[in-house]
């Protein structure tokens, strides 16, 4: 029987006050105390923060600027900046994304915006680490359409070396169900820029479509889940599957009105594990799989903008659903735009304020 979750405002304020109260799972024996502390300051609008194979953590910046952050100090060390990348609004650099095997293949993707003549334009770049800088940049695929507004952009490589990358609909509701074009989309690519001989279109680069904003991507358990803001109504988390349709801009969130189901049953829709209506602006994804932190064991960890938060996603035991929401640092730092977890298991989240932004670090006390 499918699962609908229609939030009205009055759910929304007893779930904040519940999670509130519990400031956790309800593993309360086994619940370790959380210490949250500013690792850094002054930044830029980071957008993506990756925990390196050199144990640093790698960041963006909307501006243009790539840097190493040295989890035990602080201490930021600027690699590159992009002076072709073009930050307007919500666009400008974006995603990244290391080789898998960076020890031995030091490859780094980014996706940033840029001004193609009067066009501005989306590309992914790879570019190779010689250990103090990016070089050699080879364009992986371009002429994404970009915009102030639904960017996008996420990256991640799977296991089998798959690059996998979220477009946003840069404003415009004609792209996500139109198959021949980049936007609206989850795309995947071989590590060169080749198109698999496996996606589900011969040719394409689209694995999935109908997406309005997708700014989070995390692959664990043998799945790919992505959060995903809707518009007034309907911020989502997902789980990506090969050739299926999101639904934008028909469907907003669960396929329940008449005629959404009707779109739904006609095109293969997929629905979400989750939907928040009022929204709350989702971005970065991870998933906690850690015993440093246990009540956060087999949880994806979500960055949340528009309500200033870090959000505890408790997955079922087959981690194909959603059993429980908790909410952690309220206001207390502000918007926050991406999360990435140490092999240790201390998470470190990014703020996007625009003014003095920080990465924080929470861990065991």
């Amino acid at each position: 029987m499918k699962q609908m979750i229609i939030y009205s405002g009055l759910c929304i304020a007893l779930l904040i006050m519940c999670c509130n109260k519990k400031k956790g799972n309800d593993d309360t024996a086994t619940s370790a105390v959380l210490k949250d502390s500013i690792l850094t300051s002054k930044l830029s609008h980071p957008w993506e923060i990756v925990w390196g194979p050199d144990n640093f953590i790698w960041m963006t910046e909307r501006g243009g600027k790539l840097s190493r952050v040295n989890p035990a100090t602080g201490a930021v060390t600027t690699i590159l900046t992009i002076a072709e990348v073009s930050a307007q609004g919500e666009g400008g650099l974006l995603g990244m994304a290391l080789h898998p095997n960076f020890a031995t293949t030091p490859q780094v993707f980014v996706a940033y915006d840029y001004m193609n003549g009067s066009t501005y334009i989306e590309k992914i770049v790879r570019y190779t680490y010689n250990g103090s800088t990016l070089t050699s940049p080879q364009i992986i695929i371009d002429n994404i359409k970009a915009a102030s507004i639904h960017n996008g952009c996420r990256l991640l490589i799977t296991p089998d070396q798959k690059l996998f990358i979220t477009t946003g609909d840069s404003n415009d509701q004609t792209l996500p169900q139109n198959k021949s074009a980049l936007n609206g989309k989850v795309l995947r690519l071989n590590l060169d820029g080749s198109i698999p001989a496996d996606n589900p279109t011969p040719g394409s680069a689209v694995w999935s479509f109908g997406h309005r904003n997708p700014q989070g991507l995390v692959f664990a358990n043998n799945i790919l889940y992505s959060s995903e803001h809707g518009p007034s109504s309907d911020d989502e988390i997902n789980i990506i599957e090969k050739g299926r349709n999101y639904g934008w801009p028909t469907v907003m969130g669960f396929c329940n009105t008449s005629a959404e189901q009707s779109f739904c049953n006609a095109n293969n829709v997929r629905e979400p594990l989750w939907a928040w209506t009022p929204t709350i602006a989702p971005s970065g994804l991870d998933y906690y799989d850690k015993d440093q932190i246990p009540q956060w064991k087999h949880s994806l960890l979500l960055a949340v903008l528009k309500d200033s938060r870090l959000l505890q996603l408790k997955l079922n035991a087959a981690r194909t659903g959603i059993d429980s929401v908790f909410e952690f640092y309220v206001n207390k730092y502000g918007r926050m735009r991406d999360v990435c977890i140490s092999p240790e298991g201390k998470v470190y989240v990014c703020t996007d304020n625009g003014d003095d932004d920080k990465i924080v670090e929470v861990k065991k006390k």
